[in-house]
């Protein structure tokens, strides 16, 4: 298994998506976002179906920075409740995994 892992989530639109990523990527939480819009979210929230427009955030990164990454997106999301689950990545093309992981390296000062 790889030392990579994926971490989702779901916000309310385009901007704060970018936001969100941005500050992953600057801050080496994340090697790359890649920012899907126009999803429909269909969930129970309060006792209600609600049905809403969202946008998925895939994130990348190296497991050793999956609770801080997670600890992040939460501290900056607008949501009460946000979605924000990890995934292990199995297997994958070898220099783009070294490169997740080279670049979500800690390095010394950041964030």
């Amino acid at each position: 298994m790889s030392e990579t892992r994926i971490i989702l989530s779901t916000v309310d639109g385009q901007s704060k998506a970018e936001e969100i990523a941005e500050s992953l990527v600057s801050e080496r939480l994340a090697s790359c976002v890649n920012i899907l819009p126009q999803i429909v979210s269909v969930y129970r929230w309060k006792g209600q179906i609600e049905k809403e427009p969202e946008t998925l955030l895939i994130i990348k990164t190296r497991g050793d920075r999956v609770d801080e990454g997670i600890s992040r997106v939460v501290e900056i999301h607008p949501y009460d409740v946000p979605e924000v689950i990890s995934l292990p990545i199995e297997k994958g093309h070898q220099p783009y995994l070294d490169w997740v992981l080279a670049e979500t390296a800690t390095q010394g000062g950041n964030r």
